[in-house]
């Protein structure tokens, strides 16, 4: 059997106490803070972010992952699945690279490729969906080419700079995924920091 957390580039890991130091890192850069979320960008200590660790690992309707490596323990980035409708198998996606370093190398590619998969294969849901922000076209791209289907549009949603900016609603099906051949090309990493 494959390993269904695994790809070339990245796996999928537990999040654990020693990663928080890091995610309070990344929030320390306000861009990566507006693309990760609409409140307000600013930074949040490791303890704060040990009680989010602790919600999110109680929660029955929530699946998070570290991106790490395939051949290193450095945590590069999260996803996760949320916000779970059982009954109708319907969930929320997300992801954040959160290391600058690891922007443009494929990581993000190939670690929505595996949530993805997670979702349709392991926990049988019947359709994922995410919202991004009009600014994040390179998460925008990457959403469309993996077969996501833009369905709404929260019209002036965030104001950012003295600027509206809408939020995007994406879907994505499992039969429309199934579609798509195992293993996605990873060749074309794009530049997509989500």
């Amino acid at each position: 059997m494959d390993n269904i957390l695994q790809g070339e580039k990245v796996r999928l890991t537990a999040v654990t106490k020693d990663d928080l130091p890091a995610i309070a890192r990344w929030y320390e850069d306000a861009a990566f803070g507006r693309l990760s979320d609409a409140a307000p960008a600013m930074p949040r200590s490791a303890e704060q972010w040990a009680k989010w660790l602790e919600e999110q690992q109680g929660d029955k309707n929530v699946f998070l992952f570290g991106i790490r490596p395939v051949n290193g323990n450095e945590l590069l980035g999260y996803a996760d699945i949320n916000g779970i409708l059982w009954t109708h198998g319907n969930g929320w996606i997300g992801i954040g690279l959160g290391d600058r370093g690891s922007w443009g190398k494929g990581y993000g590619r190939e670690a929505m490729a595996l949530i993805l998969k997670f979702a349709f294969d392991e926990l049988n849901l019947h359709r994922v969906q995410l919202t991004v922000f009009s600014y994040n076209e390179r998460a925008i791209a990457l959403y469309e080419k993996l077969g996501f289907t833009r369905e709404g549009v929260y019209r002036e949603h965030l104001l950012r700079d003295g600027r509206r900016y809408d939020m995007l609603l994406y879907g994505l099906l499992h039969r429309e995924w199934a579609g798509h051949p195992p293993g996605i090309d990873t060749s074309d990493p794009g530049n997509n920091p989500n």
